[in-house]
């Protein structure tokens, strides 16, 4: 990941220009034909139009064919399209030596921008002799700079180098001293984002060594700095990589969410947001919660293949080799891991430990023991090399270093203070005695208040106790109240039409069919006063205490019951399928109120429809009984469906009731809902899962 700081880096040093091409033939000079093409070329590279940069850029360079300060911009510019534009790494080599070629001991400005993007172009074509070279030079000259800014970037470029080597010590030494550089500055925006993004390479470093409460203190310092949308998606990175291995998920989660929004559509966070992926992954994976970690692991697999970078993909595809690793599938992990391992020790000693590790794991489960010794000898070689409680106190150290200047005179006034204190202790006897007489005297009134506090405490509690049955008994009531609204609704409103319909329009229908509607609201009449005969004694029941009668029930009996309810549904066609002697376990009036309510939610949206239907069918699976009710009603946004399962969804006197009635009543049943909608083709499937007993 130590791409994305240098990205940062580099966008923060640059200005804000308009886009629109500038008319050359306006300026008189040769000098001020290029300053408005520099200044385009530089508006072109922050708004992120490379590839227009590039073909920019090459005009640039034949117009600053005798002007050296400008020939080393454009080549500048022209490496840094490349770079952006599909990775062309080798390439964009070559344009950025240029541009440090003609900058070098003339353009400090250019210089610096030069080295900072070849430190990390030579890190990532693997040209590690010549990144070596790069950095003694930069160490060289770091100190006859005068420019703060400048000074501030060979530093962190130094830090870079070392960081990428896993030194941290060297890396943190080198940061703070870069944000020694920034902070008289802070207040300009481009310092305060470099500011902010050094904090954030320091949280980075302390998730590294496993400090994560220390990474989350340094990724606050560093958000009040950050204002443009690419830190800010790094920021996100590092919350969820410290939360994630504190065990801290909800605001692993928010950032995760957040990081999505703004990195989804955009290629250039491609690569934060697999990393994410992968961070949410690995904490599944420690719950031992397979499924999630493997949908994690594969998002961060499909967010690394866009982003089209080895090290992202060497993290992402270790990732899924652990997960396939706990799936037990140990070929597909040897396969997926080797795959990862090709890269890891370039880029990450610890990855390479620890896919060595898992490859062991995975032979040694196959009985493959030859190869599970090699893979382990090596992961334990690596993990020796790393020296990781050493880097722990280097750390130490380095920040102790930092804070050293304020630290100086706190320890001259501690002496002060500790010459003061010896002197105290010779007078200090004389004051015993009263001490330890005001000490007796606390401790008796200590006592008294605490007996008054445990007569309190017992109080209280028996206050919360009753607080709790009557919250619980108003519920009660009010799920009542729900189901009976509810479930007797449409019945009584068809009822109503009908009645209405005879009174007002008694010409509209002929004999035989008011004959026929007479016989259908009758049936349904009769049905309707059964149905609240049924819920009335079922409430009287249950009043007491609310809790499900679990049994063995025919889904036949369940099924046969609800559809005699729905009689007075005549212009949609209603489906029961379900295999003979099927048994489930459950609460036979909480499953039937559940499917009621979910028909007549169906029945509402196919009012008016042609070809309408409901089919309503049962299944055995998986140790699980599945009912499913389905219907063409045209599909719905799941929005819509948001009461199902949320607690916190608000609900009117006509909408969304119903749908809470159904999550209680699952949540009692221990029924899981799964709600499928799809507006294309017209469906909405509703599946409950109760699991065989």
């Amino acid at each position: 990941m130590s791409k994305v700081w240098l990205f940062l880096m580099l966008h923060s040093a640059m200005f804000l220009y308009s886009q629109k091409q500038p008319d050359l033939l306006h300026y008189k000079t040769p000098g001020e034909k290029l300053k408005a093409w520099d200044a385009y070329c530089d508006a072109l590279s922050e708004a992120e139009n490379f590839s227009l940069l590039i073909e920019e850029a090459d005009l640039g360079i034949r117009l600053a064919n005798n002007h050296p300060k400008y020939l080393s911009k454009f080549y500048f510019y022209k490496g840094y399209g490349l770079e952006y534009t599909n990775n062309q790494y080798e390439k964009a080599t070559l344009n950025f030596e240029k541009a440090l070629n003609l900058a070098k001991g003339k353009f400090p400005e250019q210089e610096v921008l030069a080295l900072m993007r070849l430190n990390y172009m030579y890190y990532s074509i693997k040209e590690y002799r010549k990144g070596e070279d790069l950095i003694n030079y930069v160490k060289k000259i770091v100190d006859t700079v005068h420019a703060r800014n400048l000074k501030a970037t060979l530093l962190g470029s130094i830090g870079e180098y070392y960081l990428d080597r896993s030194e941290f010590e060297n890396f943190i030494n080198y940061k703070l001293k870069a944000i020694d550089y920034l902070m008289p500055d802070k207040s300009k925006r481009e310092t305060s984002n470099n500011i902010g993004i050094s904090y954030l390479q320091i949280a980075d470093a302390y998730n590294d060594m496993k400090q994560y409460e220390k990474a989350v203190e340094y990724t606050n310092y560093a958000e009040p700095y950050l204002k443009r949308s690419d830190g800010i998606a790094f920021l996100y990175n590092t919350y969820i990589e410290a939360y994630t291995h504190l065990g801290n998920i909800d605001p692993a989660k928010k950032y995760y969410e957040e990081l999505y929004q703004i990195g989804y559509n955009n290629p250039m966070l491609f690569l934060n947001v697999s990393y994410a992926n992968r961070n949410m992954s690995e904490f599944y994976l420690a719950k031992k919660r397979l499924e999630l970690a493997d949908d994690y692991a594969d998002k961060a697999l499909y967010f690394a293949t866009k982003s089209n970078d080895e090290e992202i993909m060497m993290e992402a595809n270790a990732v899924k080799g652990k997960v396939l690793l706990g799936q037990r599938k140990y070929s597909d992990a040897i396969k997926i891991l080797n795959k990862a391992l090709n890269f890891a020790y370039i880029y990450d000693k610890r990855f390479f430990a620890e896919i060595n590790k898992n490859l062991s794991e995975c032979y040694a489960a196959q009985k493959h023991w030859d190869k599970a010794y090699q893979y382990y000898r090596s992961y334990s070689q690596t993990s020796d090399s790393l020296s990781v409680e050493s880097a722990k106190q280097s750390l130490a150290n380095a920040e102790a270093k930092f804070q050293n200047k304020s630290k100086q005179q706190e320890i001259k006034s501690l002496v002060n203070e500790n010459t003061i204190h010896e002197l105290n202790i010779r007078n200090s006897r004389k004051q015993r005695i009263y001490l330890i007489s005001g000490l007796i005297a606390i401790a008796i009134i200590g006592g008294l208040l605490y007996y008054q506090s445990r007569n309190r405490k017992r109080i209280n509690e028996k206050l919360m106790t009753l607080n709790a049955e009557l919250d619980k008994a108003n519920k009660t009531k009010m799920q009542f109240f729900g189901i009976l609204n509810h479930d007797l609704r449409s019945p009584v409103i068809s009822l109503v039409n009908f009645l209405h319909l005879q009174k007002e329009a008694p010409d509209m229908m002929d004999e035989e069919t008011k004959n026929r509607l007479e016989l259908q609201t009758t049936k349904a009449t009769e049905q309707l006063l059964e149905q609240m005969e049924d819920l009335l004694l079922w409430s009287k029941g249950q009043m007491e205490n609310f809790v499900p009668n679990l049994k063995d029930y025919k889904i036949k009996d369940i099924f046969s019951e609800v559809k005699k309810e729905f009689i007075w549904v005549n212009d949609i066609q209603m489906t029961f399928n379900f295999p003979d002697g099927m048994i489930i376990f459950t609460d036979k009036e909480y499953l039937k109120t559940i499917i009621r309510n979910l028909i007549n939610n169906s029945v509402k949206v196919l009012q008016g429809k042609l070809d309408a239907y409901i089919v309503c069918k049962a299944w055995e699976e998986n140790r699980e009984c599945l009912v499913e009710i389905s219907d063409n009603g045209g599909g719905a946004n799941l929005e819509k469906f948001k009461a199902l399962y949320d607690d916190h969804t608000s609900i009117g006197i006509t909408k969304g009731l119903g749908l809470h009635v159904i999550r209680d009543l699952c949540k009692s049943i221990h029924c899981h809902i799964e709600v499928k909608s799809n507006r294309i083709i017209g469906e909405t499937q509703i599946l409950l899962r109760i699991k065989k007993t």
